[in-house]
């Protein structure tokens, strides 16, 4: 757990100090940053609460040392934004016809 030493280093924190903001003894601390031993679940879910990172960064299933925020389908990017503000000011006529334009582009694609 060699992102637990670098994210405790980062933060100016002793192994003493994070052991008692995380209610464990110094000794694990330790264990855990040397690879003696593994902390529990709880133990991990509690330091990527206080590092805001992910279990994922802590064990070093990855290098993005930010939490991973859950993305929706519909999470739009600013250029899907401009097109459905622009929609959205079309009469419904107008939105029918757009409508009927994609659907006419996407089955041009799907029969090529």
């Amino acid at each position: 757990m060699d992102n637990l030493k670098t994210l405790r280093q980062q933060n100016s924190l002793s192994q003493q100090r994070l052991a008692d903001i995380l209610h464990i003894s110094q000794q694990s601390v330790y264990k855990y940053e040397n690879g003696i031993t593994t902390p529990d679940i709880e133990t991990l879910l509690n330091m990527a609460d206080y590092f805001n990172t992910s279990v994922d960064y802590l064990i070093g299933y990855t290098d993005i040392p930010h939490k991973i925020e859950p993305v929706s389908e519909y999470a739009l990017n600013a250029d899907e934004q401009a097109i459905i503000k622009k929609y959205r000011q079309l009469p419904a006529s107008n939105r029918n016809l757009i409508q009927r334009t994609i659907d006419e582009l996407l089955n041009n694609i799907h029969l090529k």
